[in-house]
């Protein structure tokens, strides 16, 4: 656990070598299963008096106190690897990395994300990293709070699509920029190959659903003979000349590889995804015609249509995706979700100066919502799970989207 100590500890760490000091400070948040806090700070100038500070006199500014501080792995040898503990580990050290390095290049006019004001990490002597950050307030222009697993209106709807592919467009025509070969590779993975210094980039394959990271609830839903989507995604499929499962395809065409060379139909529309979009990771002005999004643990590479599976999924009504009819069984794209598609997908064209035509992003639009629907089937459904049944029911069917998959994921190295 961070106590107030900790945070008053780190804040002073971080702000005196900016002239900066903490007057009060209020914790927010407890990061997930124990592993930090998340600190409002008010801060003013360690010498007020300075003429050079003299605008900010009795003034505070706010700044965000993020202090990752593992607990203790009570019990584990080291030869023992917890995949969600490693993931955990791994995501901050991309968080940070995305704060201090990349967070900076995105013109706040494209799509706005806290400044890191500084940032320290340390390990300790069993290895796990102690990382503090301090960012800028996102909430003192985007007052208001996203909810956590709530619904946006159709107005933030509009305003979240706007910043992803601001986001993503920014990052589709800089992607040739980053380097794949420091990107950091599923955790077992990371485990298996036992880096002390060497990969400290983003996820390569940005998100947490991802097959090759997710292979226990997989096995899970593998063994599930009751459930339909057992049959649907984890049996062979038959035009698949190497016996993959439809996971499997799907999983090999939304993966990117880590050789820059290697050829891939889905490479030139790759970009940086943010990993993990819903409703509770972002902040809207007051009329919600603007937002900023926070919290970048799993940004990596990806299809931008992967983060908006997910919003879809979460944080989109579903009147907003189908009307307001029974959602049946199987269902084709209903206009609402064309037009929002059709809206993200200009809006990318504009930002990134490329084209990515219709009949492409619809195959990887479906590809999309199959792999977020194996994740959300095996781990646990929330929000729109009617309405994405029936999307991937009737997108299995597809006769004409199955070849498709099999011949892009056979064309993958």
């Amino acid at each position: 656990m961070t106590s107030g100590d900790d945070i008053l500890d780190g804040a002073d760490t971080l702000l005196t070598p900016k002239g900066l000091k903490v007057k009060s400070y209020e914790t927010l948040q407890n990061l997930w299963a124990g592993y930090g806090h998340i600190a409002r700070l008010q801060v003013i100038p360690i010498d007020e008096d300075a003429p050079s500070n003299a605008s900010y006199r009795g003034k505070t500014q706010s700044l965000i106190l993020k202090i990752v501080k593992p607990p203790h792995q009570n019990g584990k040898s080291k030869k023992q690897v917890d995949e969600g503990h490693l993931r955990k580990l791994i995501s901050y050290q991309v968080e940070q990395r995305f704060y201090t390095d990349f967070a900076r290049q995105v013109p706040a006019s494209i799509a706005p994300v806290a400044e890191c004001i500084a940032s320290v990490s340390e390990s300790s002597r069993a290895g796990e990293p102690t990382i503090a950050m301090v960012l800028t307030d996102l909430k003192e222009t985007f007052s208001v709070e996203g909810e956590k697993r709530g619904e946006l209106n159709e107005t933030q709807v509009h305003a979240a699509l706007r910043w992803l592919a601001g986001f993503h467009g920014f990052w589709w025509r800089s992607a040739g920029s980053v380097s794949r070969e420091a990107m950091r590779l599923p955790p077992l993975e990371e485990a298996r190959l036992n880096r002390k210094n060497g990969r400290a980039g983003l996820w390569l394959n940005g998100g947490y659903t991802y097959l090759a990271t997710r292979q226990k609830e997989y096995a899970s839903l593998k063994e599930d003979e009751d459930s339909e989507w057992c049959t649907a995604l984890c049996t062979p499929v038959p035009e698949s000349k190497t016996g993959q499962t439809m996971a499997e395809l799907v999983a090999q065409i939304l993966s990117p590889s880590i050789d820059n060379s290697s050829p891939s139909p889905t490479r030139e529309y790759e970009t940086l995804i943010h990993g993990d979009v819903k409703s509770e990771n972002l902040f809207t002005n007051t009329s919600g015609s603007e937002v900023a999004f926070f919290d970048f643990q799993y940004v990596g590479l990806g299809l931008g249509v992967c983060d908006l599976a997910k919003l879809f999924t979460c944080s989109v009504t579903k009147s907003l995706l189908a009307g307001s009819m029974q959602i049946p069984s199987h269902l084709d794209m209903q206009d609402g979700e064309c037009q929002l598609l059709e809206y993200y997908r200009n809006t990318l064209e504009e930002i990134s100066g490329k084209k990515y035509p219709w009949d492409e992003i619809v195959m990887h639009w479906k590809t999309a919502l199959v792999d977020w629907h194996r994740f959300q089937i095996s781990w646990g459904q929330w929000g729109n799970s009617e309405w994405l049944e029936a999307r991937v029911r009737q997108i299995l069917r597809d006769q004409t989207w199955i070849e498709w998959a099999v011949e892009a994921a056979e064309q993958k190295p």
